[in-house]
């Protein structure tokens, strides 16, 4: 399967956000499934990275106006290259172009990655695939959430949305859904 990956452009080489992203993407390749992230720095450079020491396959999705907002390029372990104008076309490229989305901690470009794919499976618009949150901190956003807002958030839509512990956590879940 392909797999999208969600996560913070912050993360730097030797912290432990880096650590967990690296093992995710080297524990996805290791059970087969190609990565596609955003395809620049931080997670995405990490899970990039785990993907193709492990030998995975590794997709970055980059863009024309990240790149004139911000001076980077592609990661180094980008195998291969889906390039866009804009960032509405690079999220539409995550989110439709992925057979499953896994979220690590992020910051408002992660958020706008989760919420667009929850509300595009809420109305149908692509078809049903796993939606995997990692970490304490998306679990209490979205407590969060359901609690302030909970007449806005019918149960069937909250169902959309799993949360995972870990990394490892997150890849069991995946390979359920995949066994199914």
């Amino acid at each position: 399967m392909k797999i999208s990956v969600f996560g913070g452009s912050q993360p730097k080489e030797g912290s432990p956000a880096y650590a967990e992203a690296y093992e995710l993407g080297k524990l996805l390749a290791q059970v087969g499934h190609t990565v596609l992230t955003g395809g620049y720095i931080g997670t995405m450079e990490a899970v990039s990275r785990g993907a193709s020491e492990a030998g995975g396959h590794v997709i970055g999705v980059t863009c024309e106006e990240i790149e004139r907002w911000r001076p980077v390029k592609a990661n180094g372990w980008v195998i291969e290259e889906w390039r866009r104008e804009t960032l509405m076309e690079r999220l539409h490229a995550l989110v439709v172009g992925c057979d499953a989305a896994i979220a690590l901690p992020g910051g408002p470009g992660t958020l706008a990655e989760i919420s667009l794919s929850w509300n595009l499976r809420i109305i149908g618009a692509i078809t049903p695939k796993p939606l995997i949150l990692v970490g304490d901190g998306w679990q209490t956003v979205f407590d969060q959430v359901y609690q302030s807002f909970d007449e806005y958030i019918p149960a069937n839509q909250r169902e959309l949305v799993q949360f995972a512990k870990d990394v490892n956590s997150a890849v069991g879940l995946l390979e359920s859904y995949a066994s199914r």
